[in-house]
């Protein structure tokens, strides 16, 4: 069966290349034409599909000027099998495990460095979307920054891929960016933010960040009528850091009273209740929702259902997993290029789903008509 899946497709592809080469001629074959060029004969030609390595007639012209869309020149694959190799590569396999897999399943050899020319196609498609114009406004704005080690002039260091997610007007999620830089900073930040000004953002409503110092002041610098949330999750894991284990169950119960108030008088209420029970023992972790009060409480502005897509960054959060996931079998890695076309190809693979509005979209969207009126410039 396999057998002759293989062989129709072999006719079906010189069958498509006779049909590229009549529309490259004008004229179809066993017509006569006075076209200065001309078909010249056939050629062989050995190509890789899914079924395996197949030998194929090649239709030649005469003055060697036709290049075939289906298989171009000094290419002897399919386009299916460099989709295969790239999607594989997003998924995190290495191009050694890549070879092994093409070599099993579709039972022909290509090499490592076959592969990793195939990839770095992807470069260009990189710096097209990282300078594709964005929406003018975005009513929320997930940032945050993940740790990959790259190596450096001989050395192993870590940097930082700063990743930026909006909610768009038509209640979708969109990856604005990523931009590779050293330890997460406010400075890198500034300019992170100020490449979105550049590329069109006009305004964000409100933003969700980590509690990295000097972060909201660097989006006031940008977008001054923003609004700034910092994330509840990173606060939680920060305050309990250093809570010894038989402690940290009661711990975070009680942290849990804080966030989950319906206000935010009965927030700073259970603030002073998670204070007198724990400050004692934990001094440092009631100062840091102390310190950070003002932007931790934002969401409680907001009617219940944009509270909760505002008050965490979980969404960037699992996003950040995905990357993890499709990454981890890469140690290091040996450029910043190879770091960057394997977030983006893992990024793209993560939201291939983000195709639908978040759930009650409707509602949410109201609410944010109503509090914000002209600003969210339907």
């Amino acid at each position: 069966m396999n057998s002759f899946l293989k062989d129709l497709q072999k006719r079906g592809i010189e069958k498509m290349l006779e049909g590229e080469l009549d529309s490259h001629l004008g004229y179809q074959k066993g017509k006569k034409s006075k076209a200065q060029n001309a078909r010249n004969g056939y050629g062989t030609k050995k190509i890789k599909t899914s079924y395996g390595e197949s030998e194929i007639k090649m239709p030649r012209d005469r003055d060697a000027s036709f290049n075939p869309m289906l298989i171009p020149k000094r290419s002897s694959m399919v386009d299916g099998i460099e989709n295969v190799i790239v999607s594989l590569y997003a998924k995190g396999m290495s191009n050694s495990d890549i070879e092994e897999q093409i070599r099993e399943v579709y039972n022909f050899d290509i090499s490592t460095s076959t592969i990793s020319r195939i990839t770095d196609q992807i470069t260009n498609d990189i710096v097209a979307w990282q300078n594709r114009p964005l929406e003018p406004v975005y009513l929320i704005v997930w940032m945050d920054g993940i740790v990959f080690k790259v190596r450096e002039n001989s050395k192993v260091v870590n940097k930082t891929v700063y990743i930026a997610v909006g909610l768009r007007r038509d209640g979708k999620k969109e990856v604005l960016g990523l931009w590779l830089g050293k330890n997460e900073s406010a400075a890198f930040w500034m300019s992170v933010l100020t490449d979105m000004k550049a590329r069109g953002v006009e305004d964000l409503l409100i933003t969700a960040t980590d509690n990295l110092n000097g972060f909201t002041d660097t989006i006031k610098n940008v977008f001054p009528e923003s609004k700034t949330q910092i994330c509840v999750v990173h606060q939680i894991r920060n305050a309990c850091r250093y809570v010894v284990w038989k402690d940290k169950k009661a711990f975070t119960k009680d942290m849990k009273n804080i966030y989950n108030a319906p206000t935010k008088q009965a927030a700073e209420a259970a603030l002073e209740d998670f204070a007198n029970k724990w400050n004692d023992k934990y001094s440092y972790a009631i100062k840091s929702w102390r310190d950070n009060w003002e932007e931790l409480t934002v969401f409680f502005e907001f009617p219940i259902e944009i509270r909760k897509i505002i008050y965490t960054t979980n969404l960037i959060e699992n996003l950040n997993g995905k990357i993890r996931k499709y990454t981890k079998n890469k140690l290091s890695f040996p450029t910043d290029q190879a770091v960057m076309k394997s977030v983006y190809l893992s990024v793209r693979e993560a939201t291939k789903k983000w195709s639908m509005p978040i759930r009650n979209w409707g509602i949410i969207l109201n609410q944010f008509l109503t509090i914000y009126n002209q600003r969210v410039r339907l």
